[in-house]
This record gives C-alpha cells, sequence and structure tokens, in this order.
C-alpha cells in the first residue's frame, strides 16, 4: 500500500506554500476566516468562477494554480451545494473528491469552516477520512511506472485540517483512522496475489492483531479433524496448502457479556475445484476471500478504536484446486454439526467452509448472534449488481440494523427471502442435504443451506460475491478490492452494540 497522507489538524493559520483548499455554497459564500484569507487576492475568486462557469455545486471544484496576490502555489474551491442537503456520509465523499484532485501535492491545507454556521467536528473527522481512504494504492509489486502513471499517483502528502476547535476534531479523528486502517487491511488482503495469500500465510498476517490486544488462535488440520470438520477439510484436500480456522476475539465489552460473532468465507483462490470454472476471469478468484478479509479489518478496527465490545471474529481459510487427492461431484462430506452433505458441484464451496465455521462459532462461543460474509454467489451479481450486497436473516431485528447501517455508511445491503419452499431444493436422496439447489434462486438456496448451521441463533448472511472485488471506482476507492464491510459492521458494533 502506498499514498497513506499524513493528516493532522491545527487551528486556522494564514495562507502559506503548498495547495490550500477552501469551501464555498452554491452561491459561492464562503465563512468569515476563509474571506480574510482571500481578502489578498481581491475578487480573483469570483471572477475565475464566472469564467468556468463554476456555483459551487456539491463535490464541484475550482481549481486555481498560483493565485494572484496569495503565497499559495495553488487554490481549491470546494462546493458545497446546499449545506442543508449534505448527508452524514457525504463529508467522506467529499474529502475523498478533494484527495482525488490533489494528486501529487507535498503539503495541503484545508480551511474547514462553513459558509455560515459552526462546522462540526464530527464532520472534519470525516472529511479527513474520506481522503485517507481515497488515497489507497496497492502498486507494491510495481518495479517500472510510466510516466503517466507517476504523475496520476498521489504521493505521501502532510495534509492539514484547519479548524476551529482541533483538539475536538482530533478526538473523532483517532477512531476513524483506526477504521480507515482496517478498511485498508482488507483492501490488502483482497489485492495480494494467491500465491502469495495462502491460508498459512492469511493466518499469519490475523495473528499480527495479537500487538493490538486481540487473542488469537490457529486451528491446523489435526485440530479441525478432532473436530469433524469435514466440509471445510473436504474444500482444501486438493491443494498443498493447507487449510486453517482463525478465532480472533477482542473483549473491550462487559466481562461475562455474551460476543457478538463475524463468520468470513476465506477461500484465498477458487479454482472451482473438479467443477472447474472457466479460464477467462479466473485470476478474479484470488478475492474469494473478501468475507475473511473483512473480518479481519473489522477486529484491527475495533481493537486499535477499543471498542467497548466483546466481538469474536473467526474465518475458514482454504485453496479450492482439482488435484488428484481433490474431492468429488458425488462425494458425501460429514459436517462438524453431524450433518451429511452430498457434493454435486465442487464450485459451491464457500458454503462447506461456513457451514463448520458457523457451527463451530455457535457452539464455542454461544454469540448474542452471528453474520456471516461471503463472496457466495455469482446470483447475487445478477441480481443486485455492485450497488448492494445481499442479506439473508432469521431475524427481523438484526436484518433492520444491517440495513441502517448500510444506508449510514453506504455499504448497503438488500434483503432477500428465506422460506422452507427453498429448502426442497436443496434436499438431497443420498445425504441431510447436497450443497446446491441448481440454477433458480441460487442465492437464496445458499443461504436456506447456511441456516441449517446456526440452530435458533440470531443470524445474518451476507452475500457480497458483487461488492466484495472488482469495485467500480469512486469518491472514496479507486482501489480492485475495496475493504467491503468494515465500516458497515464498525457501524453497527459501535451504534448498537457498545456497552
Amino acid at each position: 500500500m502506498s499514498g497513506t497522507p499524513k493528516i493532522s489538524f491545527s487551528e486556522p493559520k494564514p495562507l502559506s506554500d503548498g495547495t490550500f483548499v477552501i469551501l464555498a455554497d452554491e452561491n459561492l459564500h464562503s465563512g468569515r476566516l476563509t474571506r480574510r484569507v482571500l481578502e489578498p487576492a481581491k475578487d480573483l475568486v469570483s471572477r475565475a468562477a464566472r469564467t468556468e462557469g463554476f456555483k459551487g455545486g456539491k463535490g464541484k471544484a475550482l481549481d486555481l494554480v498560483a493565485p494572484a496576490g496569495l503565497k499559495a502555489d495553488r487554490l481549491i474551491v470546494l462546493g458545497l451545494g446546499e449545506l442543508k442537503e449534505i448527508g452524514h456520509g457525504d463529508w467522506a465523499k467529499l474529502g475523498g473528491g478533494i484527495m482525488g484532485k490533489i494528486a501529487a501535492a507535498k503539503n495541503v491545507t484545508v480551511l474547514f469552516e462553513f459558509p455560515e454556521g459552526a462546522a462540526s467536528a464530527e464532520a472534519a473527522a470525516d472529511f479527513a477520512f474520506g481522503m485517507r481512504l481515497r488515497a489507497y494504492r496497492f502498486d507494491r509489486y510495481k518495479t517500472k511506472k510510466k510516466d503517466s502513471e507517476d504523475k496520476s499517483e498521489p504521493a505521501p502528502a502532510n495534509v492539514t485540517i484547519a479548524f476551529a476547535e482541533p483538539a475536538a476534531a482530533r478526538k473523532k479523528w483517532n477512531a476513524r483512522e483506526a477504521l480507515a486502517r482496517g478498511v485498508e487491511i482488507a483492501r490488502d488482503l483482497v489485492n495480494e496475489p494467491p500465491n502469495v495469500l495462502f491460508p498459512v500465510e492469511f493466518a499469519r498476517r490475523a495473528s499480527t492483531l495479537k500487538k493490538l490486544g486481540v487473542a488469537v488462535d490457529i486451528l491446523d488440520v489435526s485440530r479441525m479433524k478432532k473436530l469433524g470438520m469435514g466440509a471445510l477439510l473436504g474444500v482444501g484436500q486438493g491443494s498443498v496448502h493447507e487449510p486453517r480456522l482463525v478465532v480472533m476475539r477482542w473483549d473491550g465489552g462487559k466481562r461475562g457479556d455474551k460476543p457478538v460473532a463475524i463468520v468470513g468465507k476465506g477461500v484465498c483462490f477458487d479454482t472451482g475445484g473438479i467443477s472447474i470454472k472457466p479460464a477467462g476471469g479466473m485470476e478474479d478468484m484470488k478475492g474469494d476471500m473478501a468475507g475473511a478479509a473483512c473480518v479481519v479489518g473489522l477486529m484491527h478496527a475495533l481493537a486499535a478504536r477499543k471498542a467497548r465490545a466483546n466481538v469474536v471474529g473467526v474465518i475458514g481459510l482454504v485453496e479450492n484446486m482439482p488435484d488428484g487427492a481433490a474431492q468429488r461431484p458425488g462425494d458425501i462430506v460429514k459436517s462438524m454439526s453431524g450433518q451429511t452433505i452430498e457434493i454435486i458441484n465442487t464450485d459451491a464451496e464457500g458454503r462447506l467452509v461456513l457451514a463448520d465455521a458457523l457451527w463451530y462459532t455457535k457452539e464455542r462461543f454461544k454469540p448474542k448472534f452471528m453474520i456471516d460474509l461471503a463472496t457466495l454467489t455469482g446470483a447475487i451479481l445478477i441480481a443486485l449488481g455492485q450497488e448492494y450486497s445481499g442479506l439473508f436473516s432469521n431475524d427481523d431485528k438484526l436484518a433492520k440494523h444491517l440495513i441502517e447501517a448500510g444506508i449510514e455508511t453506504g455499504e448497503r445491503v438488500w434483503q432477500l427471502p428465506l422460506g422452507p419452499e427453498y429448502d426442497k431444493m436443496i434436499d438431497s436422496k443420498f445425504a441431510d442435504m447436497k450443497n446446491t439447489g441448481g440454477r433458480h434462486a441460487g442465492s437464496i438456496t445458499a443461504a436456506q443451506f447456511l441456516q441449517r448451521f446456526v440452530d435458533k441463533t440470531p443470524w445474518a448472511h451476507l452475500d457480497i460475491a458483487g461488492t466484495g472485488m472488482g469495485a467500480s471506482a469512486s469518491d472514496i476507492n479507486t482501489s480492485w478490492g475495496p475493504g467491503w464491510g468494515v465500516r458497515l459492521l464498525d457501524r453497527l458494533v459501535r451504534d448498537r452494540y457498545e456497552n
């Protein structure tokens, strides 16, 4: 990862060398201090705005290089539109948009002052959060770059948010900085090539959370065999890279309180196994562990900001390969729950990993609820595209809280149905169930399969096949791996489950 800016907060100060950013509304009005700073330039901004047709619309920017009368090398006027129409999530987008415009600037000062009324420390911290997320680049394997690429990629910058109450903004920023780093960790994991990030290496990286006070336990093949995890182990038996199950615990809540549990699918590479995938696009299957990446990033964020909650993160890590030892269509495996599963398609492997991971989590920790994240089905991509993740749940309250957290963070979820009618589609003639119900309602039957491994525990399944990798560029992300879900689940814990 490169391009991480150093962000600090200070009281407003006179213009100096470097890039200077000011805020203006739809009438090109700015705050009192901003007007004072711009006095030496006289009517430069208004004249430039007329020439460029700039009207202060939300997210629009007026860029002035070497502005006459000012010491700044560059002045950027960021439009806010109508202040009353700016929602909570907009400040991060505005910050990200500005980071996308300052490119390789070494020193940037943002005079965070509203045209009318007092700016909030919350908004200033969110603005900085968006800048940090947008600055992310995954380029560690590039040894040579074209000149055009060098010019387009931001170098590490010193960013100062000049704000009337810097101490208050800094306090808000501390939690957001922890969250930003969690998102970056998840992005790094999703972006890594599969020859680097196989199950044992993934587990090693998760174990670095110990330095933040997270208890980490890594189950190897022998321990999983003793527990009877035949479903998870069956997926990985065709690979030279052994599976792992990683358990991460953050005990920041009241002693004795039941934890909340987050479970992630971690298929480090998915060929489809014997039911092999087409060659075209198979390289993207390095991202089939985006659910597990989210869990690791989330656990970092919670521990780094010292969340007042007890949280367990569990990730099942495997590689699905088609060698002579690989499981076959027609095989029957026995899960940790004791239920048997007929393998119809070895490419429906993520649900097998989650089956044992969910049952283990339920039995060992007796959590308040469980949420799993998985790049599980192509069907959810057909249904929802890349705008929403699919939500399935046996608990209306939990589903409602996830939907609300999605609206707040922009990591949106859409609830789809569950029902006993769909169970019939995964009934097997030879075992308790089969691992796929066919083409129809593919995302739903996958969720129905998982529901058989949670009993009465409140549970939600997030199918992130459309959102966890191959992300479209946005104001706060230009990375293939977006780190989806870290912000969503951090918000859920923060708003609903912290003491």
